[in-house]
């Protein structure tokens, strides 16, 4: 069924605080609408108010028709104990809720004497479970799961997946879904470069609207066609129609000419002012000077002064009057940006780590074997599907893993900097800010407080046990404590996983000046082509493949 989905003067955020308003937008069959903005401006919010889960603090969202099947799958960072593979899909679909909803009314049929408005509740709730493909939703699910390379069954449990698995398993729940309005929250959070092609296309092909929120640059490129803008910072809202380069272009357009615009103003308003303060320092000074030039019983001369001020006052009040009729223009307000940099420390050996020949098995999985070597300032870039052995391959070198055979080893001199895909880096079960001074012994309290302040982590944060905290604010700090630690040999899995765009971009240029070796893990496809790499390994079915790219 076709469907509009209908945003009319809408306000979001909590009771003390509101994160957007004045929003107004349309999305009709086919469009793609992507909605962006720095973290905690409000864009899941926004995606649970459209789906009906928050109520606005304002404004209206309505369905075109009213009975649409609007679908929100969130992000799910913890799996539900005991929950299936196949009961999770049914229940990111939708399907759960529609058979539940539809066994309850025919119920309620059975028991009680029939009557027009149980015929029509069960009608509707049958109609609703047709549409959310529950009656078939068995027979789809296998097919799906192995054309993505998921090789488990329905009847495994989500918990024994690892992350990989679990991605491809929520992306098999959109492919699997019939709703009418889809909405996504970072659909591309753990998929490999084979999961977000199917993604892309899949949501390139829908005949439905679609709303999702994304850091992925590349995918944004390439799947949406228009853009929702919530800015924090200036508190304002703003749509683009186009894409997601022509927005980067209109916005970067629209910022220069309100920079622009306000220094008109600023510069005329001053040039103004200037002008009335030496107007009535004129004025002041000349009345001064007529009075004590002029003998006492000179009436003429004091009359003649009088006046002379009278029109130097007119000239003050006229220019009083410009400064009034001045159209008003707000200044921008300068956006709080992460601004981050690579502690550096001194040289490693010249080789810093090497396998040779080194394989391990990991249950079912054997990874090698394999032969390779990172030099002093080498810069690469790792990729392969998910589950090919990226991880493994960083745990030997790092020598956080033994090989069964063969050989792995780390050079003299050696600091490692690593975010790994847990984010791991500080004590999970201590409050941030003493989790921090215990991995930073030499700096003082005060010391590590601004330092975490400087990527965005309060005293809220700060106070929070490190396990709580969300996996954005886990990754700036780890990024927090690079800085704080000189490395020379930096290991970054997945970094951009959970970080804003302008966070990205801020790593993307710490990198381009970071001088020692580096080893990156990454499926952003943006970042793989923007960050300097000299050399590209490709792991697949636990072997590795060199080459050079610089």
């Amino acid at each position: 069924m076709s469907a509009d989905l209908v945003v009319k003067n809408l306000a979001g955020g909590h009771a003390h605080r509101t994160l957007f308003e004045g929003l107004d937008f349309t999305v009709a069959p086919g469009d793609v609408v992507g909605v962006v903005g720095a973290n905690g401006a409000g864009k899941t919010t926004l995606l649970r108010i459209l789906a009906g889960d928050l109520a606005p603090l304002e404004g209206s969202v309505s369905t075109a028709p009213t009975d649409a099947f609007v679908g929100w799958l969130p992000q799910e960072h913890e799996r539900m104990p005991g929950e299936t593979v196949g009961e999770y899909v049914a229940r990111r679909t939708g399907a759960a809720d529609a058979t539940a909803s539809m066994e309850a009314a025919a119920a309620a049929l059975g028991a009680d004497e029939v009557t027009r408005a149980s015929e029509d509740a069960f009608a509707k709730a049958l109609d609703h479970w047709q549409a959310s493909g529950a009656a078939d939703l068995d027979e789809r699910l296998p097919p799906v799961l192995a054309d993505l390379g998921l090789t488990v069954g329905a009847d495994a449990l989500m918990t024994s997946l690892s992350g990989g698995q679990a991605a491809r398993a929520a992306l098999a729940a959109l492919l699997l879904s019939r709703f009418d309005v889809v909405l996504l929250d970072e659909p591309t959070n753990d998929l490999d470069l084979a999961g977000l092609e199917r993604l892309e296309h899949f949501v390139r092909g829908l005949r439905s609207g679609v709303v999702l929120v994304s850091h992925d640059r590349e995918f944004l490129s390439r799947v949406v066609t228009r853009v929702v803008e919530l800015d924090l910072a200036q508190h304002q809202v703003a749509v683009y129609d186009g894409g997601y380069d022509a927005f980067l272009a209109e916005r970067a357009v629209a910022r220069r000419h309100a920079r622009e615009a306000y220094e008109e103003f600023a510069d005329k308003k001053a040039d103004l002012v200037a002008r009335a303060r030496t107007q009535r320092e004129w004025s002041s000074q000349g009345v001064r000077n007529a009075i004590k030039k002029a003998p006492d019983n000179d009436k003429i001369r004091r009359r003649a002064a009088v006046e002379s001020s009278e029109k130097q006052a007119q000239k003050v009040r006229q220019m009083e009057s410009r400064i009034a009729r001045l159209d008003e223009v707000d200044e921008p307000r300068k956006e709080w940006a992460l601004q981050f940099t690579i502690g550096s420390a001194p040289r490693s050996s010249s080789v810093v780590a090497t396998l040779s020949d080194a394989s391990v098995t990991l249950g079912t999985f054997t990874f090698g074997p394999a032969s390779v070597q990172v030099s002093a300032g080498d810069r690469i870039g790792v990729t392969g599907p998910n589950g090919a052995g990226k991880t493994t391959l960083l745990r030997l070198l790092l020598g956080h893993l033994t090989p069964d055979a063969g050989r792995a080893s780390l050079g003299a001199s050696v600091a490692v900097g690593e975010i790994d895909q847990s984010r791991t880096g500080l004590a999970e079960d201590r409050p941030l800010g003493d989790a921090f001074e215990a991995a930073m012994p030499q700096m003082t309290p005060a010391d590590v407080r601004t330092l975490l302040a400087k990527f965005g982590l309060k005293a809220d944060q700060v106070s929070s046990l490190v396990g709580s905290l969300s996996p954005g604010e886990r990754t700036r700090a780890a990024m927090a404590l690079l800085q704080a630690r000189g490395v020379n040999l930096l290991v970054l899995d997945e970094p951009t996983n959970h970080l804003d765009l302008p966070a990205i971009e801020q790593l993307e240029q710490a990198l381009d000046s970071y001088d020692g070796s580096l080893l990156l893990v990454s499926h952003d496809r943006r970042m793989l082509d923007t960050v300097r790499l000299d050399q590209r390994w490709h792991v697949e079915d636990g072997q590795v493949t060199v080459r050079q790219t610089g």
